[in-house]
């Protein structure tokens, strides 16, 4: 009975000593507008978080109803916004807007939004988009770069804590030396 309540005891604990897992990143609005009707494109787009993206990871595009790239330059990150400037737009349709960076604790979070354009402009497309394994659109020269997801791996942790718990779990279930 004794051993049962100290190993009980020691499950315990180590369900105590866990810290929570912090929330990731998540969208709070767009600019323009998820769904929102234009007449004129915009100069540029942004996605904004509950707080602030790692800059060096991250990605933000625009694709329009033909398959080109939109978007011109690389993104950075305002505040808690990642923006993107974007040349003129050209035909009417469907516009999206893919984002994908990686929050505060590390952990990446990707989406789209999008607009549409209800009259055409005259612009003139960049490259051609390619859509990623993940469902993120990239233009085409960036699409088989390899590149991970930038996050830390889960696994290490989890079995260096099932290491820890099993070896505190042996040492309290062990039969005393006979003295």
């Amino acid at each position: 009975m004794k051993k049962l309540i100290l190993a009980s005891l020691a499950v315990l604990a180590f369900a105590l000593g866990t810290p929570t897992a912090s929330a990731h990143s998540f969208v709070t609005g767009s600019d323009p507008a998820d769904g929102s009707q234009l007449a004129q494109g915009p100069e540029q787009v942004s996605i904004s978080f509950n707080e602030v993206p790692q800059s060096q990871f991250a990605t933000l595009n625009v694709v329009g109803p033909d398959g080109n790239m939109w978007s011109e330059g690389d993104p950075r990150v305002e505040g808690q916004s990642v923006v993107v400037d974007v040349r003129e737009l050209g035909p009417a349709g469907d516009y999206t807007i893919a984002y994908r960076v990686t929050s505060a604790d590390g952990h990446p979070i990707s989406g789209t939004v999008g607009f549409t354009l209800t009259q055409a402009g005259a612009g003139m497309p960049g490259e051609a988009a390619a859509a990623t394994a993940s469902g993120d659109t990239v233009a085409a020269s960036d699409a088989d770069s390899g590149d991970g997801d930038g996050g830390i791996p889960l696994w290490p942790f989890l079995v260096g804590g099932g290491v820890v718990f099993a070896g505190g779990l042996a040492f309290t279930l062990r039969k005393p030396k006979d003295a």
